[in-house]
């Protein structure tokens, strides 16, 4: 999520988000909202959440539920531009590197009780405390002493070398009162101000999870929120029930009574659901049906900075077959297999929906210093090349597919996602005479088996950006990474994001950044397959929602008009 403040330093930007705009219904409705108009939306989140908790939560689906129930010390408009939240306002010293926010004090939680700034300081040092294990903890490291006291816990050979051990008092989040925070960083941070709003900087309540910390956020009666809307109830695998919370400061601008999100994954019944009524919102509806939408107006292509991409599980410690972590381990494999993929026939003839083939694993849509796309290299044809992936597969040793194993794809069930890995088993058939085999698995286990890397070979993953930097999509990649899915380690590109981390030069940094990306796409851990957009449908009597380029849905302006 994009929130911008003028530094010292020039923040990025990107025009994409400046355009971003309300999502006002597929068509128009002149009709007036009365007092009997129920003000109630049902939106299909497309898989249950593995987590609402903001210390953990690592996926799309949950960022939207706590967007939507928390509230960060910034907060993001219709336009993703930045204004106050829980903090009215702030200060932010002449090197940029310190920060004083001064609370409202009639912010209160979902059960009235005060917000404060020690619920803050408590929330941020919880995701970075070693035995939490927040896959986000690294976007913390931005606070002066994060990352050491985060990798206190770790054995010496695992620290990141120049990171002195630290403990909780000394990371730089310090509650003065109840309703003044101090935060100290590491280096002057252009785009902190966007994170704020991202969801580990969310507050959340110590002594709920005190009482309840395995299941206080799978609970309407402990999952205590600050936001517009609190949890009623989580029927799992069916819908999460969400009310207007009568204690929020802004409340009075809150129209929805009612906010139910279901968790369909299967696009035919979505549809279904959505087409009789039951649901108000879905977004990537089944792929044979998007163009006729798109080209009726039923359904709008909104903006997602983001890649869908394919990892390998690189991790050495992973329990791989030893004939499959042989050929994974091999980069000319790794090479091969992105190159056998015709990535402009994946998106023109499989996803349909106006998609960008993946050339890189930045996405196009930040705009650099120099007023141009951070994304101005394509590192391979959009169309792939066969000829030169017959070779790689046969110098790493199995020519023309010979003795080389068959490897698991493990996917999320969902229409498209089963269509996409269907189109490349295809084609690394076909190309490469090597054969894949696919597997379904729920939302949940794939973000368990992912972030854990017990995956068995390749798996499928997204990433959208939280904030307007390349930084969002390049430090996740850095060695012991919670969000690195494939297990990388590279010191050189460790050291560039370091680098880039702490450079006040824009020019440079961004220098630093393309010399990073360059590494990753020559080692190939990943495979970048398009760059996302979301389609989305939605009933003409739904008004004021809005979609960050993020991806993240905001229902705090929306109400029903019929």
């Amino acid at each position: 999520m994009l929130k911008a403040k003028k530094l010292k330093i020039i923040a990025v930007f990107m025009s994409t988000v400046l355009s971003a705009s309300l999502l006002g219904g597929c068509a128009s409705n002149k009709g007036t909202t009365t007092k009997s108009t129920q003000q109630i939306i049902r939106y299909n989140l497309g898989a249950n959440p593995k987590t609402i908790d903001p210390g953990l939560n690592s996926s799309v689906e949950g960022g939207t539920v706590i967007a939507n129930a928390f509230e960060g010390l910034t907060d993001v408009d219709a336009n993703n531009k930045p204004h106050p939240g829980v903090a009215q306002s702030w200060t932010v010293s002449a090197d940029g590197k310190s920060y004083v926010f001064h609370l409202r004090k009639n912010a209160k939680w979902s059960d009235g009780k005060p917000v404060t700034a020690h619920d803050f300081e408590y929330a941020w040092k919880r995701a970075l405390a070693p035995e939490t294990a927040s896959d986000y903890a690294y976007q913390l490291y931005y606070l002066k002493n994060g990352q050491g006291y985060n990798e206190s816990g770790l054995p010496a050979a695992q620290k990141t070398p120049g990171v002195a051990a630290a403990t909780a008092d000394q990371v730089g989040v310090k509650a003065v009162d109840d309703y003044t925070l101090n935060v100290d960083l590491e280096n002057s941070t252009p785009y902190f101000l966007s994170l704020l709003a991202f969801q580990t900087y969310m507050p959340v309540r110590k002594d709920i999870i005190t009482a309840h910390p395995t299941d206080w956020a799978l609970n309407g009666s402990t999952y205590v929120s600050n936001g517009a809307f609190m949890m009623k109830d989580w029927k799992q695998k069916d819908k999460l029930e969400f009310v207007k919370n009568p204690y929020y400061w802004n409340k009075s601008a809150i129209k929805l009574t009612n906010l139910t999100y279901t968790v369909l994954d299967d696009a035919t019944s979505y549809m279904s659901a959505y087409q009789s009524g039951q649901i108000d919102m879905i977004d990537t509806p089944p792929t044979e049906q998007t163009p006729t939408l798109l080209k009726q107006g039923k359904a709008k292509t909104y903006v997602n900075i983001g890649t869908y991409y394919y990892s390998f599980n690189l991790d050495p410690k992973a329990k791989l077959d030893a004939s499959v972590a042989k050929a994974l381990n091999n980069v000319n494999v790794r090479k091969a297999i992105s190159l056998a993929i015709d990535r402009t026939a994946l998106v023109n003839d499989v996803t349909k929906a106006g998609q960008y083939p993946a050339t890189s694993f930045v996405p196009r849509g930040i705009i650099g210093p120099d007023g141009k796309d951070f994304k101005q290299k394509e590192y391979y044809s959009a169309k792939g090349d066969v000829t030169q992936a017959k070779k790689l597969l046969s110098d790493a040793g199995y020519p023309n597919g010979t003795g080389f194993p068959t490897i698991e794809l493990m996917y999320n069930s969902g229409d498209l996602h089963k269509s996409v890995a269907e189109a490349i088993q295809a084609m690394l058939k076909k190309n490469l005479n090597i054969n894949i085999t696919l597997r379904a698995v729920e939302r949940k286990v794939q973000l368990d088996e992912v972030s854990k890397h017990t995956y068995a070979g390749m798996a499928r993953n997204g990433w959208s950006a939280d904030y307007a930097d390349p930084m969002t999509f390049l430090d996740m990649w850095v060695t012991g990474s919670g969000n690195n899915v494939v297990g990388y380690s590279n010191k050189q590109y460790d050291a560039l994001i370091a680098a880039a981390k702490t450079e006040t030069d824009t020019t440079k940094r961004f220098n630093e950044m393309h010399q990073a990306e360059d590494i990753l796409m020559n080692d190939m851990p990943i495979i970048p397959l398009y760059e996302y957009n979301v389609v989305s449908a939605m009933k003409d009597y739904v008004k004021g929602v809005y979609r960050t380029p993020m991806d993240i849905v905001y229902f705090t302006n929306a109400y029903v008009q019929k």
